[in-house]
């Protein structure tokens, strides 16, 4: 009996797609697709064109790759309802753990600080630009946006996550919508600049963290792998393997569409004055644009992205402080997630106001810490932690994913210096 149904789970994992795989690949498309796609035209197109097209080549194997190393090293917990933490006690101790936990936070919380910045200039480009009001004072402004967020998240989680989940299909066809828009506006100012082929791998190097950043879907690699191991035991791995790299080339196309457009219809000029301003490319259309599409759906779409975003990276880095203090402490809990919210809202206020690069910080503080866990620490155990062995990608998957982790982190270290 037990042999008959591993074979037809084997059968089942073998077989082509269904519906619920598709609802699975658009569950982490979904997660991918968020705020770091509207500043990722910015830096990516920072380069030139020609930098552009190696960067969108490199984004689908990178992408695929790393997720699906991470879904097989979750499902190589001997508990099936194993998360990412306790896969790595399992596999590394409890010292391994907190080192994890201390480093996934550290990815999550520097992204709700960039969504500090970026809801505040978002909002205040759009009074300004569209509706034609003085700019309110920046603490004001920064301070009702964050307790008003906070407050949907704290006062009404459930209803929350709901509308966040909603809010990601329209929101990926109305950037879909604005890509097609934008065709008529393609010139070949990008083009038609010469480059600099000795140039051309730093200009890539430098740009990896931010493709780390908005291809990055890890938060919800844990929930899909376990669901996998529930529905297909032992042979889960094609299925993970074949929905990971559904939803890599479901970003390649779609988010690199979305690129490409945005930045056919700019000039490289206009480029550095976005990031000049420390605002989102739809927010950058929107100013520059005379039509009326562009000037209200641009700053709504930036809107509801941040807005979305920040509500489930919020949960997450209130969760993962709340963990880190309760392990060193012996405080209530009911005390220690008061400090963590008052802490994350203080900081993230005082950053909004002092208004950072958001692409610096993405670089500097997002990326490395997740390109250490999604790059570099499956690659790790596949070396090194024997429940791994028939888990293990191939040889030249697993190198060129440790390069690419490498690369985001020693490319911030040569930023920096």
């Amino acid at each position: 009996m037990q042999t008959s149904t591993s074979t037809a789970a084997t059968t089942a994992a073998k077989a082509g797609w269904t519906y619920q795989d598709v609802t699975w690949a658009l569950s982490l498309f979904g997660t991918a697709v968020g705020a770091g796609v509207l500043f990722l035209p910015i830096k990516a197109g920072a380069g030139g064109f020609w930098p552009l097209v190696i960067l969108a080549l490199l984004a689908l194997p990178m992408t695929w790759f790393a997720h699906k190393s991470l879904a097989r090293f979750v499902l190589s917990a001997k508990n099936p309802e194993a998360d990412i933490t306790d896969t790595v006690e399992e596999h590394f101790g409890k010292a391994g753990a907190n080192i994890i936990t201390f480093a996934y936070f550290f990815a999550i919380y520097p992204i709700v600080l960039i969504y500090g910045v970026g809801i505040t200039n978002t909002v205040d480009s759009f009074m300004v630009n569209q509706l034609e009001m003085e700019s309110l004072p920046r603490w004001i402004l920064s301070g009702g946006l964050i307790m008003a967020m906070t407050a949907g998240v704290v006062f009404g989680k459930e209803l929350m996550l709901k509308a966040t989940s909603a809010m990601v299909y329209p929101l990926v066809l109305v950037l879909l919508a604005l890509s097609v828009y934008l065709i008529p506006d393609w010139n070949s100012s990008m083009v038609s600049v010469s480059p600099d082929w000795s140039a051309m791998p730093s200009i890539i190097w430098l740009a990896i963290p931010i493709i780390v950043f908005s291809f990055n879907h890890s938060p919800i690699i844990s929930q899909f792998s376990k669901e996998q191991r529930r529905v297909y035991g032992d042979n889960a791995v094609q299925k993970t393997d074949m929905i990971t790299g559904g939803a890599a080339m479901m970003l390649m196309g779609f988010v690199m569409f979305f690129v490409f457009s945005v930045v056919l219809s700019l000039s490289p000029e206009q480029l550095a004055d976005a990031q000049a301003q420390n605002i989102s490319v739809l927010s950058y259309l929107a100013n520059i644009h005379e039509s009326p599409m562009i000037s209200l759906m641009g700053p709504m779409v930036a809107f509801a992205a941040i807005t979305s975003s920040y509500f489930g990276h919020f949960l997450g880095a209130h969760e993962g402080l709340v963990g880190l203090v309760k392990s060193s402490s012996k405080m209530p809990k009911s005390k220690i997630e008061k400090i963590s919210l008052g802490f994350i809202v203080v900081t993230t206020w005082v950053v909004a106001v002092v208004n950072p690069s958001i692409l610096g910080m993405i670089e500097t503080m997002g990326a490395p810490m997740i390109a250490g866990i999604l790059f570099l620490m499956p690659i790790f155990a596949m070396q090194k932690v024997p429940a791994m062995a028939k888990y293990k990608t191939s040889v030249p998957a697993q190198v060129f994913t440790a390069l690419c982790g490498i690369a985001a982190i020693t490319s911030v270290i040569y930023g920096a210096l």
